[in-house]
Formats: structure tokens, sequence, C-alpha cells
């Protein structure tokens, strides 16, 4: 008798480890197969869905399982979601149950427009270039500006990081709330005794920018230069403002790199050789520090500027405007040389 009684129980053991396991690998068990990010967009189907998961999981059919369990056909929330080695179902479709996405890096760098950043950008987010710029455009329009492009101030160069959901609203927002949280009291203070306008302080931080390759170190240099060139009424003749002007005309699909003098009279009113004082607009992206350079900018007495062959990334600056073409023609000499064009 006892021992009947012990073969029934081992039995039931058996039974009950063999459904328990059964239950843990459907629900807890790894089931990934490899690490990825699936993409699930805003009116997606379940079917869709498990379409998007395939190639990242073991077993499909298990995955369908726990999730029609979990009601997750019918309630789920869109995002780009990642798959981890180790991940159970139950993690799975919590997550997207729950819209636990994972952020995107986006990297802002120094784009010659708004539409050139938003066709960068948008690659990485659910929206495609061109509605992301027509509600970048609406944007621009409620603040009084003209389109999109008279947003290029709000814009700082750096690494940030958003969801692949994000709406053109969310994603100015992040920047009007930084560009906000920058212009601090003491800012404010220095651009009133500047006697610039916020406009020009962006344009010539932009010309900071390209000038000096976004290296700090001479940032405050050439700002105090260009400002020195200003308010003489002489010409800023920054050769960046020719190459934005010529590929701005391109819409940057052909970029030159090199400013010859046939350049010079290129039309465009960011063109500083053809048009004294300040451009318009900022003819790139600009960063913080060099927005700061030019609110700090060097008191110097220095008129001209050339690149220096001897130092790449670097500048020979002078007050003598014979000093300066014998500057001017050893970096000619220079690039005749490396044969740049």
């Amino acid at each position: 008798m006892k021992k009947a009684i012990l073969i029934i129980v081992i039995l039931i053991l058996a039974v009950a480890g063999f459904f328990g396991f059964k239950f843990y690998k459907k629900y807890y068990a790894n089931n990934i197969k490899k690490e990825g990010f699936v993409l699930i967009p805003h009116g997606a189907e379940f079917k869709q869905i498990l379409d998007s998961i395939t190639p990242y999981v073991n077993n499909k059919e298990s995955f369908t399982d726990v999730a029609k369990d979990k009601k997750m056909d019918q309630f789920f929330k869109p995002g780009r979601y990642h798959f981890k080695k180790g991940s159970s179902n139950t993690i799975l479709v919590n997550m997207i149950k729950a819209g636990n996405q994972t952020e995107n890096s986006f990297r802002i760098g120094d784009f010659g427009d708004v539409y050139q950043m938003v066709g960068k950008v948008s690659k990485k987010t659910e929206l495609d270039s061109l509605q992301f710029v027509n509600d970048l455009n609406k944007i621009a329009s409620e603040k009084g500006y003209s389109n999109a492009e008279d947003l290029k101030k709000y814009f700082f160069i750096d690494t940030y990081n958003f969801f692949w959901t994000v709406t053109p609203k969310e994603f100015f927002k992040k920047f009007e709330d930084q560009y906000n949280e920058f212009w601090t009291a003491d800012r404010k203070l220095k651009e009133q005794k500047s006697g610039l306008s916020r406009e020009q302080i962006y344009s010539l931080a932009s010309i900071v920018y390209k000038e000096s390759g976004g290296k700090t170190d001479e940032m405050k240099t050439i700002a105090g230069l260009y400002l020195n060139r200003y308010r003489k009424g002489m010409k800023l003749q920054s050769d960046p403002t020719v190459i934005y002007a010529i590929n701005k005309q391109t819409n940057f699909k052909e970029p030159i790199k090199r400013v010859f003098y046939k350049h010079l009279t290129t039309p465009s009113p960011y063109n500083t050789y053809a048009n004294a004082g300040i451009p318009p607009g900022p003819i790139c992206v600009v960063d913080k520090n060099s927005v700061d350079a030019v609110l700090d900018a060097e008191k110097n007495s220095y008129i001209f500027m050339c690149a220096d062959p001897a130092r790449m990334g670097y500048h020979k600056f002078t007050a003598s405007a014979e000093e300066h073409i014998i500057n001017a023609k050893e970096y000619q000499d220079w690039l005749n040389s490396k044969n740049i064009k």
C-alpha cells in the first residue's frame, strides 16, 4: 500500500514538474535568439508586431501565447524596443505593454541648415523628414518666423537622446528649454553690453565656430578680430560664409572645400566678401562655446587672419595688411602643394 502511494506521489510530482517546466519555459526562460531593436509604429497591428520580432526570438509561438494571455494583442505602445539576451517572454511583453522603449542617440553637428539636420535626425525617428520639416515649419510660424531655418539658433552642437517615437514638437521643446536655460541673466547682460542683437551674436558665433574648426582655444581671439572689422565698418570677409552661400545654393549636395577668387562674388546675403555687416543668420548650428566666445570676445587689435600650414587647424593673426599678404601667400602655396581644390 505504501509502495503504491509512493508511486502515485512520484507520478504526481513528475507530471507537476513536467507542466511546471513548460510553464517556466514559456513565461520565464530566455527566448532571445539574437539581440536587436524591434520597431513598433503607431497604428501597428498585432500580426505586424509578431512579424517584427521573428528574427529575434527562439520561439514565436510561445511569445504569441504569453502576449495574448497578457492581452498585449489588444493593448501595446509604439516604440523602439531592445530585445536583450536572456529576456523571457514575460519581460518582453511587459516591456512593450508598458512602453519601456530604448532611447536613441542623436548627434547634432554643425549642420548648414535645419533641413540638412532634419534629414539626418529623421532617419532615427518614426516620422519621415518631410513631415518633420512641415511640423517644424508650423512651430516656426507660430513663433513669428518665416520657416524652420529661422529656428537654427535654438539648436546647439552636442549629442542628445530621444525616443524613436519623438514628435517634432517634443524634439524642438528639448532644444527650446536648453536655449532658455543657456540665456541666463549674466549672458543677457553681456548681450546688452555688446551692442549686438541676438541674431547677430549667433551669426558671428557660427563664423567663429567654422573658422576655429570647433576648437575653443582660438574662439575668443577670432571673435575679437571679427568684431574689430565690424566696428570699423569693414567687410568681414570670412571664407566660411562664401562656402555656405555656395553650398546653400546646391542644398549641400556638392559641397566645396576651398574658396577661390571666382567664388568671392557669389550673390548671397551671407557672402561677407560681397556684403558689409553681419550675415542675416547663422551659417551653421553652433555650440555654446562659440556663443560665449562672442559674448566674451578677446580685446585685440587684429584685423586679418589666415590658416597656419605649420599648425593645422590654427591661424596666424595680424593687424598688418602687408604681413597678412605674406601669410596668405604661404597658405595658398601650401594648398597648391597638396593639390587641395
